[in-house]
């Protein structure tokens, strides 16, 4: 099963899929910042379309072939998660499980706190820089959309080739490959719009986690300054019904998939 639509939602349009092996539950996945669905395919932690659900993914705004806004703003992972909520409107989705990687996570618990009455679990992957961790990847995104404005995306590209991998992808030689290829395929001047956005987002407030009441899974990797384990560790502290997986190999972060199928089942 996989079938591609568009929705109006929100003055901009969204572009999704459903994939998944099972006609329930409903679960939707949201991707990471500079992220498409279609580049998660190649480098998603979690195989997504492997799934025993319904999982409806999409292009976020400003990403993909999604639509674009210009205000910075609009990409504050609250306002992605009213984005989501409007499209699972839209596709009759009522009650869902919320699930995603990076910006996809911050998503996901916004979500949760938005709409706690519609969402079933939470599966919060590689959760980012969050509250004090927040401040040097706000300005490190400031800094790269300037450098998108003035010099294209190979700089970025070259930068980000000095950063060390996670330790579970350390050993995979196509990392990188993969990595460039994805941010070649973008417009540059529509990645500063997505990467100043991502400059005025974070994760909800610590004492909000606490309302969180429905069963989450916390999946993290080690070596990974932009996705530190610190942000996992006290996820999985202040939301109650949170277990915590951390990957430190490819074996383990291999392992992600069948953890979620057996958690959302």
């Amino acid at each position: 099963m996989e079938t591609t639509g568009l929705a109006d939602v929100r003055g901009i349009r969204i572009v999704y899929e459903w994939a998944g092996t099972a006609a329930e539950p409903d679960l939707v996945w949201a991707h990471g910042l500079s992220q498409t669905r279609a580049a998660e395919a190649t480098l998603g932690v979690v195989d997504v379309a492997a799934l025993p659900a319904r999982v409806l993914r999409y292009d976020a705004r400003g990403h993909g072939e999604s639509t674009t806004s210009p205000e910075p703003d609009g990409y504050g992972w609250d306002q992605l998660a009213l984005d989501q909520l409007a499209l699972a409107d839209s596709l009759g989705v009522e009650r869902y499980i919320a699930a995603g990687a990076s910006m996809g996570c911050g998503t996901a618990l916004h979500a949760a706190l938005i709409a706690p009455d519609r969402i079933t679990r939470c599966v919060l992957v590689i959760p980012p820089t969050a509250w004090e961790s927040r401040t040097a990847q706000v300005d490190e995104w400031a800094a790269v959309a300037s450098l998108l404005e003035r010099e294209g995306v190979e700089p970025v590209i070259a930068a980000r080739a000095q950063r060390a991998l996670p330790d579970p992808l350390a050993s995979d030689p196509t990392v990188r490959d993969h990595q460039a290829a994805a941010l070649r395929a973008w417009d540059t001047d529509r990645l500063a719009v997505v990467m100043r956005g991502a400059a005025q987002a974070d994760l909800p407030p610590r004492e909000r986690l606490a309302a969180i009441a429905v069963p989450t899974m916390v999946l993290a990797w080690s070596g990974d300054p932009v996705h530190p384990l610190s942000t996992a560790e006290q996820l999985a502290d202040l939301i109650p019904q949170s277990t915590l997986h951390v990957a430190t190999s490819a074996a383990e972060l291999a392992a992600w998939t069948a953890l979620v199928a057996e958690f959302i089942t």
